[in-house]
This record gives structure tokens, sequence and C-alpha cells, in this order.
């Protein structure tokens, strides 16, 4: 019996030696994805007569984008023009769903702007993710699909494939300055 415990007390020694500290070394590491070389979400905007500018600036306390490991969680953006001007009213009211979509687009556009400024290259973009559209709408609306599909259309005119995302689309009472949607999105990009 002695001997019995000895032979355990070895094994349990020995396996406390072979810890984490020790399978690290072991371990291998991931393959970095490698982006097709016809993947070119840059020469899609050129194709699709869109030219990205300047991000617009938080109007309060809070930023464009944070980035988490391999995620980007942008902010909320909503349909400012390239004159500055805002769309803005009630889909079901003062817009009409093909106007509401049209915001919707130009709010996927300024999202686009608020990317390319944090990674320099929408090449870097792996996956949208994810993707909440919120539609000032009137209360007896209910198209509020058919609104931000603007948003995912581009977004898969963009990035094909990857520009697929799970999403929510849904009606507000208001939304700040009365624009007339607001959408923010989740990133995944490889890693750099």
């Amino acid at each position: 019996m002695k001997k019995y415990l000895v032979f355990l007390w070895v094994l349990a020694f020995f396996a406390c030696k072979e810890g984490p500290e020790h399978h690290e070394e072991h371990e291998e590491q991931a393959p970095k994805e490698v982006i097709a070389s016809d993947y070119d979400p840059e020469s899609k905007l050129s194709d699709l007569n869109i030219t990205l500018g300047t991000p617009s600036s938080p109007v309060a306390n809070y930023v464009n984008v944070v980035r988490t490991g391999n995620l980007l969680f942008l902010a909320g953006k909503g349909p400012t023009m390239a004159n500055g001007e805002l769309i803005t009213g009630k889909v079901g009211g003062d817009l009409t769903v093909e106007e509401g979509y049209e915001a919707a687009r130009v709010t996927a556009i300024n999202q686009l702007t608020v990317l390319k400024a944090e990674l320099g290259n929408l090449n870097k973009v792996k996956r949208v993710v994810k993707v909440l559209g919120m539609v000032n709408a009137v209360p007896e609306f209910g198209d509020h699909p058919e609104v931000i599909n603007g948003f995912s259309d581009l977004m898969v005119g963009v990035f094909g494939e990857r520009g697929k995302h799970a999403r929510a689309a849904v009606g507000m009472g208001s939304l700040p300055r009365n624009i007339a949607v607001e959408i923010e999105m989740i990133v995944e990009v490889v890693d750099e």
C-alpha cells in the first residue's frame, strides 16, 4: 500500500509540473486569415460612385468607434448628407418608405466613412457582424425592415457576403434632431 501511495504522489507531482505554463510552448498559433485577392470594397465604392469624406465629430461625450480585440463598435450615425444637411422627419408621415430607404443608405455611407477613417483601408473588414437600425416613424408604421434595407443593401453591395449581418430594425417615437434613421453597427476586422 505504501508503494502505491508513493506512486500516486509521484504521478500527481509530475502532472502538476505539466501545468498551463508548460502547455503554452506547445500551443500552435492560429494562422492569420488571408483576405482573398479579389476582395476589394474600395473598388466597389468607386463602382457605386461613392466617395468617402471625413467622419463627422461626435456631438456629445462619446466617440465614433471603440475597438476591443478584433471588433469595432460604431456609435449610432444618422443621415447627414454631403452638404451637411440632415434628412429629417417621420417615416410613414413626413417621409415615404423610399425616402426612409435613402436616409438609411446615406447613413451607411456615413458609417463607411467612420470605418475608413479608423482602419485606413476597408479591405481590413472581415465581417459586418450586427446592425441596429432605428426608424423615426409614426406609431402605425410597420415597414421598418424595408427602410433599414437601405443600409443593409449597401453593406452587401460593398462587402459582398462579408457584408451580410445580423440585424434589428425597430421604430422609435423620436430620434435626435428629428433625423429619419439612426444606425449603429459592430464590425469584425482582420488581425494586424
